[in-house]
């Protein structure tokens, strides 16, 4: 049997990421984030304070691309390192004023992409699709 794209999860699953990920990026562009600090300040904003080793973990991602989007952050005025006060040998990163004033911003700005994506869809297509995304996540995790 053929191998049909259009029939494909894996594919669709992929180009709907990375229209996603386009889309975010166009939309957060303007307030001077990228994709990576977006994510890492999704995390800082819901438990500040997190260590690197946290929000690696949190995030999945490379203990490396962490350090690098860590250090842009603290370039751009976004986060700030302090002694972790429960472990001297990690620092703890704080957001700043400027980060904590991007919340509001940036979120409209992840919630407009959503509502783009699904605008053509039912408030029923809606609830089913997220339900069936999470469905076909908690599979390949092994939940």
């Amino acid at each position: 049997m053929a191998f049909h794209k259009e029939r494909s999860a894996g594919f669709l699953a992929n180009q709907m990421a990375r229209l996603f990920a386009k889309g975010l990026h166009e939309r957060i562009r303007p307030l001077g984030l990228a994709p990576a600090q977006f994510m890492t300040l999704l995390a800082l904003w819901d438990e500040d304070g997190l260590a690197q080793s946290e929000l690696v973990q949190r995030l999945d991602v490379e203990q490396a691309t962490m350090a690098n989007t860590l250090t842009r952050m603290e370039r751009d005025g976004l986060i700030e390192r302090r002694a972790n006060p429960d472990d001297g040998r990690s620092q703890a990163i704080h957001l700043t004023p400027r980060a904590k004033a991007l919340r509001d911003p940036a979120t409209a700005a992840a919630r407009a992409q959503n509502e783009a994506a699904l605008a053509d869809f039912t408030d029923e297509e809606r609830q089913t699709f997220l339900a069936l995304m999470r469905r076909a996540i908690s599979a390949m995790h092994g939940d």
